[in-house]
């Protein structure tokens, strides 16, 4: 893809996210259809199938030689990610979607043969745009995103899920989990991945660290994160496996070798 072909592309992606977020805005206070999927905690809406046809939609009308990699249903039986692959989430965290009406976001990598090309995560209700093309830095809306140059694991912030701390969680070990939180500042939680991500990258905070992530929820944060300075593979420092389910670490650069050689620990299953 050449750079042309690319900024359009870029383009393009921001007018589907932006079209997609405000029709979200224009139905928030409606009345939800809410099921559960993998349990009771995996929720899905109407909204969350609505915003991911209108991608489907509106990806193969304006370029129907690229595939969709999405959650939902609506796109195509992704074995691969040869030519170029759009993987959407259309609301990445919905249940804070379901019952705060804010802190979700809609998130959107582009991949050609298996490349990341383009980030674009937009906080529909906040109203920031974060994106990236790889090779041309991090932005948030037209603001540039860069990672402090130095950080200490002693001053990190840190999020992750305090169910990695229950002993009977079947991923990592709970005592290095313990033991990193209470070397580091302090944790967060905020509920949805693409903006885990993001705030990685805008030095909110200094790092994620997770368990359980589809590449639809990685696929953005993780070229945004990278073109902000930082750096993203498994939890155990391995590269990402783009097709299925995944551990994930994004940080800062200086804290991230440490936290993987000295406090992750997977369970092997």
């Amino acid at each position: 893809m050449d750079s042309k072909a690319r900024r359009y592309l870029f383009e393009k992606a921001k007018e589907f996210v932006y079209e997609a977020g405000q029709r979200i805005k224009e139905q928030i206070d409606q009345p939800r259809t809410i099921e559960t999927k993998s349990n009771p905690n995996d929720l899905v809406t109407e909204m969350d199938q609505n915003t991911e046809k209108f991608f489907a939609e509106s990806i193969r009308n304006e370029f129907p030689e690229h595939r969709l990699f999405g959650e939902e249903g609506f796109g195509d039986d992704i074995q691969d990610l040869k030519g170029i692959v759009w993987i959407v989430d259309p609301i990445d965290g919905t249940m804070n979607f379901v019952h705060q009406k804010r802190n979700f976001a809609i998130s959107v990598g582009v991949y050609e043969d298996g490349v990341g090309e383009i980030g674009v995560i937009y906080d529909v209700m906040g109203g920031a745009l974060y994106s990236a093309i790889r090779g041309e830095g991090a932005y948030k809306n037209d603001l540039p995103l860069r990672m402090p140059e130095k950080k200490r694991i002693e001053e990190t912030i840190l999020a992750l899920n305090t169910s990695w701390l229950i002993p009977e969680n079947p991923h990592i070990n709970h005592a290095g989990v313990a033991e990193l939180v209470k070397t580091i500042r302090s944790t967060r939680s905020y509920g949805s991945a693409a903006l885990e991500f993001v705030y990685v990258a805008e030095g909110i905070i200094d790092g994620y660290l997770t368990m359980t992530l589809m590449p639809w929820d990685i696929a953005a944060g993780k070229i945004i994160v990278n073109e902000a300075g930082g750096l993203v593979t498994t939890a155990d420092g391995r590269e990402l496996d783009m097709l299925n389910k995944t551990t994930v670490l994004a940080s800062h650069i200086d804290i991230h070798k440490e936290i993987v050689e000295n406090y992750v620990q997977l369970k092997t299953k």
